[in-house]
């Protein structure tokens, strides 16, 4: 956008109203799809004046017709009516959001009920002229941005750094290191998954209208391991419930299949987690299972848990379970086997290789 904006602004000047036209034109038809809007926006003109350039060049015009001079023609509507920005600014402050006498306190603020609230104070405009006005003045729509991690401890970056240099350690000795997590709870049925994916036109996958579960319906508990050094995942779908029991019954099931195996010569094994859920920090069932499995592996097991409120820093979240998401986007996951070889068929450009197994133990 500020690339042809400065292409505009450069040549603007120099043009009459019907090059201006032809020039919108032109540019509008390369950039294909969406060009006419990406092209009002840079150069200020309207889209019937842009549409109308592009009948030109489809029909090989070269008669220029009548041509306005500069300053011709029906005047911006901030000019006649000056107050209208001002008036749209204090509808759109965010102080007004808790003022009794604000009008749109409670309202959506979209573009339409900003131009119905103008129009009420005796400014009329378009929604189309609002949404313009809003653009001229720097305002576009924006989602919320996750970025908030609440009280921050304020040990919190000496923990990262020793976690970080706990993991190197381990790693340069040999030492497995992995990543602990469990992905959220799937419900069992012909329920909507979130995404898309290819399927012939007019032929979605239809599943059910409502997705309110009863107590009695079955879930799936997927708990990943993922292996730092060797860039592989464990996944281990539980049908009972995430307990820290089921927890370190995943990671042995990891030592027994892959780890013990590919790490024969291991006298330990460092541990990356979360604070909280069913490997939380506070956990005891966690520890004593852990326990547990140290005292029959011979292991010193070591773990880091992350401080609360950062598990997006976990690469297990990362690395393994968004690619687990992608790879089953828009599929709904009515049964365990499902689960099972949607899991076992992710894979990643970089050589991600997961491994999947159903736990039906309880």
């Amino acid at each position: 956008m500020i690339s042809l904006r400065r292409k505009f602004s450069g040549v603007w000047p120099l043009l009459d109203e019907r090059n201006r036209r032809l020039m919108a034109a032109s540019e509008a038809l390369s950039l294909g799809y969406g060009g006419v809007a990406r092209i009002q926006r840079a150069c200020g003109l309207s889209r019937k004046a842009i549409a109308k350039g592009i009948r030109e060049i489809a029909e090989g015009s070269t008669r220029p017709g009548r041509i306005r001079r500069s300053g011709a023609g029906r005047k911006p509507i901030v000019k006649r009516d000056p107050k209208l920005l001002a008036a749209l600014e204090r509808l759109i402050e965010p102080g007004t959001r808790g003022d009794p006498e604000s009008p749109l306190r409670w309202i959506c603020k979209s573009t339409r009920h900003l131009a119905a609230q103008l129009t009420r104070q005796k400014h009329p405009v378009s929604h189309e002229k609002v949404a313009q006005l809003l653009r001229a003045q720097h305002y576009s729509l924006q989602s919320n941005r996750k970025s908030e991690e609440g009280a921050d401890h304020p040990d919190r970056d000496a923990q990262f750094r020793h976690i970080n240099a706990q993991v190197k350690r381990a790693l340069a000795t040999g030492m497995p290191v992995i990543s602990v997590d469990t992905k959220k709870k799937e419900l069992l049925g012909n329920y909507a998954n979130s995404g898309h994916q290819w399927l012939p036109a007019k032929k979605p996958v239809k599943v059910n209208g409502h997705d309110f579960p009863s107590p009695d319906l079955p879930r799936a508990y997927p708990y990943g391991i993922y292996d730092l050094a060797r860039n592989t995942g464990f996944v281990n779908v539980g049908t009972d419930h995430d307990t820290g029991a089921f927890a370190v019954a995943s990671i042995r099931g990891w030592w027994r299949s892959e780890g013990k195996s590919l790490s024969a010569q291991a006298q330990g094994l460092l541990i990356t987690a979360d604070g909280g859920g069913s490997n939380g920090s506070r956990l005891r069932l966690w520890k004593l299972e852990l326990q547990k499995f140290a005292d029959n592996t011979g292991l010193s097991v070591s773990v880091c848990h992350f401080p609360p409120g950062t598990s997006k820093w976990n690469k297990g979240e990362h690395r393994l379970f968004s690619f687990i998401s992608s790879n089953w986007r828009g599929q709904p996951l009515r049964d365990y086997e499902t689960i099972v070889k949607l899991i076992s068929r992710t894979t990643t450009a970089k050589g991600l290789h997961v491994t999947c197994r159903l736990d039906r133990r309880k």
